[in-house]
């Protein structure tokens, strides 16, 4: 049984969803991809994850799936997307058949200015302009870890918060921390 989008305030994270972060090379995607991926090992769920970008470094498409649940996947690979991140119009595809009815999609305001349209619910929120005023613009992606937990409370705040001191440089563990802060601080803004 999937679970789509819930909102922050249910305390039951779902059991089993797929996730698909998605923009341009050099926007952090593989490593918000591996800091979830630890965060829900940490909680003992079972992740497979994949990865796909343009041969380019900077400014291809870039994008990272991953399939979380109590059990082994059948399927390694993600078909029917439950939270999507979108941080780059380069990702926005006319007609998106692995976004899942019921689906949330996070999308940056500042980069994303024609979205996805369909049966899920898009969120647009100021994910690179709160980066840029953290003071660093390449923390967009964990403005947007913060965003997508806080939302769809996909795991427990501790172990995200763990899984991002593991996985970023320690020289910008603090700014990274504060990135997703911020990202929760956005979606909570959102529901009030």
């Amino acid at each position: 049984m999937r679970v789509a989008a819930k909102k922050a305030q249910d305390n039951k994270s779902p059991e089993e969803f797929e996730i698909r972060l998605s923009g341009s090379g050099g926007q952090g995607l593989q490593l918000s991809a591996k800091i979830f991926a630890r965060a829900f090992s940490d909680e003992g769920k079972f992740v497979a994850q994949s990865q796909s970008y343009e041969p380019t470094s900077r400014g291809g498409l870039s994008r990272s799936d991953l399939v979380v649940g109590q059990g082994e996947p059948d399927y390694p690979l993600a078909t029917k997307v439950d939270f999507m991140l979108i941080l780059d119009q380069l990702a926005v595809k006319k007609k998106d058949t692995a976004i899942g009815d019921g689906a949330l999609v996070i999308i940056d305001t500042r980069l994303v200015t024609d979205p996805p349209k369909g049966n899920f619910r898009v969120l647009a929120l100021p994910l690179s302009d709160t980066a840029i005023g953290l003071g660093n613009p390449r923390v967009a992606n964990i403005v947007a870890l913060g965003a997508m937990v806080g939302e769809g409370n996909l795991c427990s705040l501790k172990v995200m918060e763990t899984a991002i001191r593991q996985c970023v440089p320690k020289k910008f563990t603090d700014l990274n921390i504060a990135a997703f802060q911020e990202g929760l601080k956005l979606v909570s803004e959102k529901s009030t």
